[in-house]
């Protein structure tokens, strides 16, 4: 699968992803440990780019791209992305389209090269603070 990340997305983001990177494409819908979200009432209608210190051996199918980082997306979420998947940046915003449009208006670039991964109890507690305040 191939990404084109046009000319004004690839200078918004020459500042926030070094080339090279490691970085994912992913949905923020809860349905992966990337997501902040707890439900899927919003199931694959948000993405994010995710910055990684090394990869994800669940996302490994590799999304090639012009950009030089290393770009990889969950097999199982391909069927999420038409021809022609691009990103752009327009309006202040990182646009994901593919052919058939716009797929998110307002793409996160997310860092996760110096997270932590929260704990089941962490995560727990998270979502009874926050579950009521989703969907």
């Amino acid at each position: 699968m191939k990404i084109d990340i046009k000319a004004p997305a690839k200078k918004y983001l020459a500042d926030k992803i070094p080339v090279g990177s490691q970085v994912i494409l992913t949905t923020d819908d809860g349905s992966n440990n990337y997501s902040s979200i707890g439900a899927t009432c919003e199931l694959a209608d948000k993405f994010q780019l995710i910055i990684l210190n090394k990869p994800d051996k669940d996302f490994n199918e590799p999304l090639q791209n012009n950009a030089g980082y290393q770009m990889n997306i969950l097999p199982f979420e391909d069927y999420l992305f038409g021809s022609g998947l691009n990103i752009d940046f327009s309006h202040d915003a990182l646009v994901l389209s593919d052919n058939g449009g716009a797929l998110d208006s307002a793409l996160a670039v997310v860092d996760w090269r110096n997270v932590k991964p929260e704990t089941e109890e962490q995560l727990r507690k998270k979502m009874q603070k926050i579950g009521d305040q989703i969907c």
